[in-house]
């Protein structure tokens, strides 16, 4: 198994970027990663104005995959995350949701003890191991990996853990997949500006197929598939993420377009990724026993 060192790093997906590792199509690697601040908080008494704000959410790679072209799918399986000892977060003036209403910069140090993140001496939270930032390089400039789009990127969806699968639409040669922002746990919408952020190691198994393309990233994992999509607004990210899954799903079903849409209003599910990035992220669900029923499979 190859592996790549988190020294190997950009802060941008682009397609400028020279390859740091090169693998062949169904070949697993080992990546790992720094915490999307690049490990500069170490303490809570770190000060925001001692902080490198151009060092934020590295994203290890890009790694090159042989035989990946422009209009192809790139899958990528999530087998592994391996955490690091102790994660961090932090909030402040114009940060987050709140940001408006925040006098001081404040940071969290949270270790990870018996399986689970030490808020406080009341309470302690499920891990919930996840991957913020995973993309490839998108078709045009470049984009900084604090911004989601139809590359991936910094989705921050908590979905994107252990077990599951992410099919992105490949726009340049060889794909250029990068990852970092790693999560010991994340809520939602990730309304402070960050979640349990931590360094970490990452098993994925890369696999090229030649497919009908996509506009934006999928997922698919034992629960179900989920379309993940990136707008300017919360509201247009999610008409996207829904109309995408019902055009990825009409053609697998013997239903009207009416009965489709009747369907995924009964049985789908509109979710927030986060709402704290430059794009919005909203996603579609729709789970197994729907897939089932009717014998989809997409890929």
């Amino acid at each position: 198994m190859q592996h790549l060192a988190k020294d190997h790093f950009v802060y941008s997906m682009d397609k400028a970027h020279a390859p740091a590792l090169t693998i062949t199509s169904g070949e697993q690697i080992k990546v790992d990663t720094y915490d999307c601040f690049e490990d500069q908080i170490q303490s809570e008494t770190h000060k925001m104005d001692s902080m490198d704000w151009n060092r934020i959410n590295p994203a290890t790679g890009p790694i090159y995959v042989e035989n990946s072209e422009p209009g192809d799918v790139l899958k990528v399986h999530i087998d592994d995350i391996i955490l690091g000892d102790q994660g961090v977060m932090l909030t402040g003036p114009d940060l987050g949701v709140m940001g408006h209403r925040m006098e001081d910069f404040k940071v969290k140090i949270l270790p990870l003890q018996d399986g689970k993140v030490v808020f406080d001496e009341k309470l302690a939270l499920p891990l919930n191991p996840m991957i913020g930032v995973i993309g490839v390089a998108p078709e045009g400039e470049g984009v900084n990996c604090g911004t989601p789009d139809s590359h991936g990127g910094n989705m921050d969806t908590k979905r994107i853990t252990k077990g599951a699968t992410l099919y992105f639409p490949v726009f340049q040669k060889g794909a250029l997949l990068s990852l970092g922002d790693l999560h010991a746990a994340m809520g939602d919408g990730e309304i402070s500006v960050s979640g349990v952020e931590i360094p970490a190691e990452v098993k994925l198994t890369v696999e090229v197929l030649k497919t009908e393309s996509l506009p934006y990233p999928m997922l698919e994992d034992e629960e179900g598939i989920t379309t993940i999509v990136s707008k300017k607004s919360l509201d247009d990210a999610v008409d996207s993420a829904v109309e995408m899954m019902i055009d990825r799903l009409h053609p697998h079903v013997d239903l009207s377009l009416s009965e489709l849409t009747m369907l995924m209003s009964a049985a789908g599910q509109v979710e927030v990724s986060q709402v704290v990035d430059p794009l919005k992220t909203a996603r579609f669900f729709v789970p197994r026993y729907v897939l089932d029923a009717y014998d989809i499979n997409l890929f």
